[in-house]
């Protein structure tokens, strides 16, 4: 039985279902590839196209930037050109196939196609760090393999390439790719169920008399010896283990993660993990969809962080080293600007310990680089959008009561990624990324002005201000809670440098000259790239205070006033002015407020904070139902490693963490009849709506555990400890 892997639906620009579990690795996302530049290309494969590609191993869940996609396989028949085609267009110019929707299938865990070009069934599943490819070719005879070092998504540079053949059924092989992550390596060793001929090409020039090449582009043809009856189908499995370590690491990465040859235990297998994940959850609900698009939600959570040690506890280092520690699990793909949001705060309730061993990670990678990760890839600091966020998530966990790491050294941590200091940083960090985005001069402004004057600073100064003001508060609460008085109140004054920016006439956070004054002209409608803020507007970005928001509220001169100004952020036009590129990134309107990006994402809770409850319960339930959909383009915005829809799993369970680093939910209107959690310290916490109806979004009086809750908040604590917090709904918001 699939049980809730059936509940998960395709999405047009992150095609992630072939990851296997929430620990999903290197080689835990073996899945097709549609094209490889554009927008589009981020996660390799596009609904809308008609044509495969191939099937590569490495993947990322719905980016803004696109990487990986390395070590391809395309299984033909016959002569095909060894020079992959043009993304678009199809003909003879290189290899890929023609396939469609309703000769495909696809759950968690399993991937299924026809390549109708040559009638090839292909077929995929996963462990943690290997992939099983099994092909069924139509006849017994000419079946053949591409094996094509080159493609990567996005086509960055890959200065070197190897391939080995070590027998008549293995295979193994090297990428470097100078890409999005600096220095990316990868390594694979495939067994095949059926002998092969083989030939090695340097790009598509055929190389005599050797087993193995190390060149640009690597590729290898393979020819499978015929069946024994040529006039029947042919099937070959190929066993594939990736590593970032060696060839070595992913040999032992297959062979012991898939020591035999059965598909369908494979696929069982990863029915099981992937059912158990999804269960920590459990919906009571007749609405369906509402249900296909949580336990969808619900899945893109659980994708990356990936896994990036090997079975022998090797791994490696931000310092591009070997390193090995039993003792030690090492991850990748950190998309902290995104997932501090709502993400990890969702790890807190339902894998805390899982949420802290990331932490231990991000603390190791303090170690060898010498600061917090901001956006880390395949070991690599890629420095990519603003603020130091690993403090998010490490504060968030702490004042949760949820320190299972070196609480010290956290401390240390977060205030070294708060000081303008380039030295001591990993020499193996590129310095045009330590010096601009890692260790930016903003940071020495910030500290020594106050504020980010925009005439020394170019770019997104009041979205920088605003998020270092959040990321210097938690830093405050932890030093509060350790005993350091003296960095407590120095910090406690840094998280309150928000107001700098906040501009009585305009209630606008703007930017600020050198002397101080406005920068002018100024349109809080415009979205620009270079700009003062990042992905978003004024008007987008003026509520992002979450650690204060009652000292918002009064500099906007009380709740009435607050409450007015979110009426005309949700009811006026959606028009955006200024750079067409740059409102690319802005998506998902309501009004000028923007969930198809993350700077908003607690904005919706803020009524709360005046009282206003059913306003929130009315947006709320508005996004849940309109800006999530059951379709290929089911999001309105990136998935972005989780964000996206770890808000929608928080909100259709009737909670929000609108700052995390306060262990408190806001609560909203709850979309399902029952929601039941079991919970990693053996309690269960069971969420009811009752009277809930679509047309029911109000809640009339809410209850924890027989206790009426009047401020529409719970606590981490109270939540934690289980039982049932009921709803009760209506139709009218009096």
């Amino acid at each position: 039985m699939y049980g809730l892997c059936e509940c998960v639906y395709w999405n047009r620009r992150a095609w992630t279902y072939l990851s296997r579990s929430n620990v999903s690795s290197w080689n835990g996302s073996t899945e097709p590839d549609t094209r490889l530049s554009g927008w589009d290309a981020c996660a390799g494969y596009y609904y809308d196209d008609n044509h495969i590609h191939g099937f590569t191993h490495t993947h990322l869940n719905g980016t803004g930037r696109g990487d990986y996609g390395d070590i391809l396989f395309m299984p033909v028949v016959g002569e095909k050109p060894l020079q992959a085609g043009v993304d678009g267009h199809l003909g003879k110019e290189g290899y890929r196939s023609r396939f469609s929707h309703s000769n495909e299938s696809a759950r968690p865990g399993y991937y299924q196609v026809l390549l109708e070009d040559d009638s090839i069934n292909v077929e995929l599943t996963t462990t943690l760090r290997a992939g099983m490819h099994r092909y069924t070719y139509p006849l017994g005879r000419d079946n053949r393999l591409i094996v094509d070092m080159g493609p990567t998504i996005q086509n960055y540079e890959h200065p070197i390439t190897e391939i080995e053949i070590l027998n008549d059924s293995t295979i193994s092989g090297m990428k470097f790719t100078d890409g999005w992550a600096k220095q990316h390596y990868v390594y694979f060793y495939a067994v095949f169920s059926t002998p092969f001929e083989y030939k090695l090409f340097a790009d598509t020039t055929c190389v005599q008399g050797t087993s193995s090449i190390s060149t640009h582009t690597a590729k290898a043809l393979i020819e499978f010896h015929p069946s024994d009856n040529a006039g029947q189908s042919q099937q070959v499995i190929a066993k594939v283990g990736i590593s970032s370590v060696d060839r070595e690491g992913a040999r032992k990465n297959v062979e012991t993660e898939i020591p035999h040859w059965n598909f369908e235990s494979v696929v069982k297998e990863a029915d099981e993990v992937w059912n158990k994940e999804l269960g920590r959850i459990k919906v009571e609900t007749a609405d369906a969809t509402s249900r296909t698009i949580f336990y969808s939600s619900l899945y893109h959570t659980a994708i990356q962080p990936s896994l990036a040690s090997d079975v022998d506890g090797r791994y490696r280092t931000m310092g591009q080293e070997t390193r090995k520690d039993s003792s030690y699990v090492a991850y990748t793909v950190f998309s902290l600007w995104d997932t501090f949001r709502a993400l990890h705060p969702l790890y807190t309730i339902i894998k805390p310990a899982f949420n802290q061993q990331l932490i231990k990670v991000l603390l190791r990678k303090y170690d060898e680089m010498g600061i917090l990760p901001k956006w880390e890839l395949a070991s690599n600091e890629t420095g990519t959008m603003i603020g130091y966020h690993a403090v998010s998530v490490i504060a968030d966990a702490f004042m949760k009561g949820q320190c299972d790491f070196d609480t010290k050294k956290a401390l240390e941590a977060c205030v070294r990624s708060s000081v303008y200091d380039t030295a001591g940083i990993n020499k193996a960090m590129n310095c045009s990324i330590k010096n601009v985005k890692v260790m930016p001069l903003d940071i020495k402004y910030k500290n020594e002005w106050g504020y980010i004057p925009c005439d020394k600073v170019k770019t997104e100064t009041v979205s920088k201000g605003l998020e270092y003001a959040y990321n210097d508060w938690l830093i405050a609460q932890l030093a509060c809670e350790m005993g350091d008085t003296l960095l407590y109140e120095s910090y406690l004054k840094k998280g309150e440098t928000y107001r700098i920016y906040f501009d009585f006439e305009t209630k606008m956070m703007r930017a600020r000259l050198s002397d101080g004054s406005w920068l002018t002209p100024f349109d809080p409608k415009a979205v620009e790239r270079p700009g003062n803020y990042i992905e978003g507007n004024a008007w987008q970005w003026a509520w992002f205070v979450p650690h204060d928001v009652e000292g918002l509220i009064d500099l906007w001169g009380g709740k009435d006033a607050f409450a007015a100004g979110l009426d005309s952020l949700f009811t006026m036009n959606s028009d955006l002015t200024g750079d067409e590129s740059a409102a690319l990134d802005v998506t998902g309107m309501i009004g000028q407020y923007a969930h198809g990006n993350e700077p908003g994402h607690h904005v919706p809770y803020l009524y709360n904070h005046v009282g206003q409850y059913h306003k929130t319960q009315a947006l709320v339930d508005s996004i849940l139902y309109n800006l999530y959909r059951n379709e290929p383009d089911g999001l309105c915005g990136n998935e972005d490693v989780g964000q996206m829809s770890a808000w929608y799993v928080f909100s259709a369970m009737g909670l929000y963490p609108v700052c995390p680093g306060k262990p408190y939910y806001a609560l909203g209107r709850p979309l399902f009849d029952k929601v039941v959690l079991h919970l990693e310290n053996g309690k269960t916490l069971v969420i009811e709506a009752e009277n809930n109806h679509r047309k029911n979004k109000y809640v009339s009086s809410v209850f924890f555990n027989g206790k009426p809750l009047t401020d529409m908040q719970l606590s981490h604590f109270n939540l934690m400890q289980g039982g049932t917090l009921k709803f009760l709904m209506k139709a009218g918001d009096e």
